[in-house]
């Protein structure tokens, strides 16, 4: 039942990611994370989410301008989540369930509200590298890499493609430093690598799922309800590891 439950969370966390873009990472921490430690969680996010952000990565055709224009943001991911991984490996302590809550639920409000961010171009080489590291340091503390990162990428004006080939970038670089953080600190056993191959194959099929749904519902709908979702898991998280 364990190894049914965690193929079909990423079947769900794939079939997301088809149809948004996004979200596999942050589906399957919540639902994981609400059975499991973080850090279990975590480790068992590594290999479906590092398989299907390369896609996406390598997908678009600019990833060398987009490397160039966004290093220092990667830099500062890589360094912020291998300092703040010590946070998730704590399994006894309750604040990592609680950080993860409130990660998942600052995520769904800002995804229902929609605010109109613009970052001016003048201020994008200083802030990248800030909005990275505190990208990072979310990482850490939680296995989600979303906030901030999502909405300053989303606000540098980026085209559609270009936009998707950001994301994979910036999601392809926190997953490797979650993973070197979570080893570095002895949280990433060979148990739970061997559960994480099992989980490409679901990852990889939901998105293919997602794919064929996103031409068959209104996006605009399922993304309200995909982030109404996540905020009620994400309180029920908070309050879970607060009371």
């Amino acid at each position: 039942m364990d190894i049914l439950f965690l193929l079909l969370v990423f079947l769900l966390a794939g079939m997301v990611k088809g149809v948004l873009g996004l979200g596999l990472p942050t589906v399957a921490m919540g639902l994981l994370g609400a059975v499991m430690p973080p850090a279990q969680a975590a480790a068992l996010l590594v290999l479906p989410s590092l398989v299907t952000n390369l896609w996406q990565l390598f997908a678009g055709p600019r990833f060398g301008a987009l490397l160039r224009r966004l290093w220092g943001m990667m830099l500062g991911i890589l360094a912020g989540t291998l300092l703040g991984a010590g946070l998730i490996a704590r399994e006894e302590s309750p604040w990592p369930v609680a950080a993860l809550g409130l990660t998942l639920l600052a995520y769904a409000v800002l995804g229902l509200a929609r605010p109109a961010l613009r970052v001016p171009p003048r201020a994008e080489p200083w802030a990248a590298p800030l909005v990275g590291l505190a990208t990072g340091a979310v990482t850490g503390a939680t296995g989600v890499f979303v906030i901030p990162a999502v909405p300053f990428l989303g606000a540098l004006g980026l085209g559609r493609d270009d936009l998707v080939q950001a994301l994979g970038l910036s999601f392809t670089v926190s997953t490797l430093a979650l993973a070197a953080g979570l080893a570095w600190h002895g949280a990433l056993p060979g148990l739970l690598l061997g559960q994480s191959l099992l989980a490409i194959g679901p990852a990889l099929l939901g998105m293919a799922l997602g794919g064929w749904l996103r031409g068959r519902v209104r996006a605009e709908t399922f993304r309200r309800g995909f982030f109404a979702g996540l905020g009620l898991l994400g309180a029920e998280m908070v309050w879970r590891a607060l009371a």
